[in-house]
């Protein structure tokens, strides 16, 4: 199988960043300015400036290795068998029919999903499809299922395939039908174990006959923010990544304190081998917004999310866009910040939808609240 995938950096020279880090490394990584994307490690050591997408090109890899360094190596996936879909049940929606399915991620570890196909989907026609990815909520991809009594604001599944997209929403390790053992995972992070599947959804949705593969994209909220964020640094197959709350930088998450993104559903290595202190972290969210580019991104970050500080996105935005300006696709770049708590309200929702079928070339089948 074709790899997609720019495998992590182990040259000697590279900053920490560029090596993978173990539980018995004897030294602490040194504390490293993150949010300094225009700069680069030279093998022999010096900080050099980018100039050029080739410049930025090592940079990315830089940042791939580091997001690898806190959640663990993302595994080889040159042999993997297809998804093999299971089909478990049938629902007639309002624009859409819904199976309910299991794919296979790996070896003896099957993905509960919901997989959305529009209905009147023009003959000979393929449609852009997204992956759907659920917030903190137990129901896990019900969450993002209207008909499911997903909470308020957080149907954006049955949305979009409403609106003419195959939409798929997996479960996250342990949250919905997925009960997911960590301690006996190969995996040094939830957060990994997520990202691997769901990049093996998005073989699955290029797989199927109803979908163009060159146009995916993938859309989340809190959680599923920054696991689409963390699905696009890995599968730049993702032509189009939104991101509702799901991050500001870790100096700016409750103001520095990592706790929360330290259990076995996410990455003990922040507790473990960084000391949860932010400085010594081998990656941040700069990095993470940055390595989408030149790729499409759009970012909602409400004015009064308490959760993810919305001061350290606005001081992450103009740092990201220096790097879209290098590659000419500043168009390709949204940030928005409405007024509201953690939340993904209609007008938020609206906005983004609008630019997903920019990007991906559709004309909806409806607008979102219309018939």
């Amino acid at each position: 199988m074709r790899s997609y995938f720019l495998p992590a950096l182990a040259v000697l020279g590279l900053l920490f960043v560029g090596r993978q880090v173990h539980a018995e490394d004897p030294e602490p990584p040194r504390a490293v300015d993150h949010s300094q994307l225009m700069e680069y490690q030279a093998p022999d050591g010096r900080q050099r400036p980018v100039r050029t997408a080739k410049d930025w090109a090592i940079r990315r890899r830089q940042i791939i290795a580091g997001m690898e360094a806190a959640m663990g190596p993302l595994p080889d996936r040159s042999n993997l068998p297809p998804p093999n879909v299971k089909v478990l049940g049938r629902l007639e929606g309002d624009g859409f029919v819904r199976l309910d399915i299991t794919y296979l991620a790996e070896e003896n570890d099957r993905v509960p999903a919901l997989l959305y196909l529009p209905k009147n989907r023009p003959a000979g026609r393929r449609a852009p499809a997204l992956m759907a990815l659920h917030s903190t909520v137990p129901q896990g991809k019900k969450g993002v299922a209207v008909e499911e009594n997903a909470p308020r604001n957080r149907g954006y599944a049955t949305e979009l395939a409403q609106r003419g997209y195959v939409v798929l929403a997996p479960d996250y390790p342990s949250f919905g039908d997925y009960p997911y053992d960590f301690n006996k995972s190969k995996y040094a992070s939830g957060t990994m174990k997520g990202i691997f599947n769901h990049i093996r959804g998005v073989d699955l949705l290029q797989a199927r006959d109803e979908v163009d593969p060159e146009r995916i994209g993938v859309i989340g909220h809190s959680l599923g923010g920054h696991n689409a964020m963390f699905l696009g640094a890995f599968d730049q197959r993702v032509k189009v990544i939104v991101a509702s709350c799901g991050w500001t930088p870790f100096h700016h998450y409750y103001g520095g304190n990592l706790k929360g993104w330290t259990s076995d559903r996410y990455m003990p290595r922040i507790r473990d081998l960084y000391g949860l202190d932010p400085d010594r972290l081998p990656f941040d969210f700069y990095e993470v917004a940055a390595a989408l580019a030149p790729r499409a991104f759009f970012s909602s970050s409400p004015l009064h999310d308490d959760n993810f500080d919305v001061r350290g996105v606005k001081k992450a935005e103009p740092k990201v866009r220096e790097v879209y300006a290098l590659l000419g696709t500043v168009d390709r770049l949204r940030f928005i910040h409405p007024d509201c708590t953690h939340d993904f309200p209609p007008e938020a929702r609206r906005e983004a939808y609008r630019f997903i079928d920019r990007i991906l070339r559709h004309a909806p089948a409806r607008e979102l609240g219309g018939p």
